[in-house]
């Protein structure tokens, strides 16, 4: 009886201490487990850092190429005109168009490449008189279109004048009456010679009008220069 009991007691001893040796196994291993996965997780969320720094490098450097360019004031900036303008084909307040005919750099860079649109105004017109009296023409660069973008621009005024030359036709107009008087006179003297100054002068005018001075004309594609008169800030 008491050899029974033993048995079945040094059965249960060796049932709980087999317990007992698998159970730390598999809580060791599950701890082994764990510590790979956290390992493996540590160095995922570490390579998302790595490249979450290396995107946020990238982005300042993207901004810092995008800083504004600064084209200073008394930059030439040449455009070459979409169409005509003249003294007598424009009219004040009048709106023209055209492109950038060169680049225009800062330092090694273009900050403003040949192409882009340019507008204007034509901020006086005036064709010459019929005997006297000046052609005068004026424009202004208004602005450039960058990236879809029109800038402002601030830049001298382009002026062209043309002198008219007055005493030139008068003295025409003066040396055909002569001539019809002379040829009046000796067709008959006295009324033949004011009919013949008459028509003489009618001639004379009428043919300085036609071919002595000539209006203002910028043709299409004509290459004007226009002077920065203030800084123009360039967004890339």
């Amino acid at each position: 009886m008491r050899l029974r009991s033993g048995l079945i007691t040094l059965c249960l001893y060796l049932g709980v201490a087999l317990v007992g040796c698998n159970k730390p196994a598999s809580d060791n291993n599950t701890s082994a487990a764990d510590s790979g996965n956290s390992g493996t997780a540590a160095d995922a969320n570490s390579g998302k850092d790595g490249n979450e720094s290396k995107e946020r490098r990238e982005a300042r450097a993207e901004r810092a190429e995008r800083k504004p360019v600064v084209v200073p004031s008394g930059t030439s900036v040449t455009v070459s005109l979409a169409s005509a303008l003249g003294s007598k084909l424009s009219q004040a307040g009048q709106t023209f168009t055209g492109s950038v005919a060169q680049d225009v750099m800062v330092g090694q860079t273009v900050v403003i490449p040949k192409g882009a649109n340019i507008s204007g105004t034509v901020t006086d017109a005036k064709p010459l008189g019929k005997f006297a009296g000046g052609a005068s023409l004026q424009l202004r660069l208004d602005s450039i279109t960058l990236n879809g973008v029109d800038l402002p621009v601030q830049a001298s005024l382009r002026s062209f004048s043309a002198k008219g030359k007055g005493k030139r036709t008068a003295v025409l107009a003066g040396g055909g009456a002569a001539l019809g008087g002379i040829v009046g006179a000796l067709a008959g003297g006295g009324k033949g010679a004011a009919i013949g100054m008459a028509a003489g002068g009618g001639a004379g005018a009428g043919g300085a009008a036609f071919t002595g001075n000539k209006d203002i004309v910028l043709p299409a594609e004509y290459a004007l220069t226009f002077e920065l008169s203030q800084p123009l800030e360039v967004k890339r």
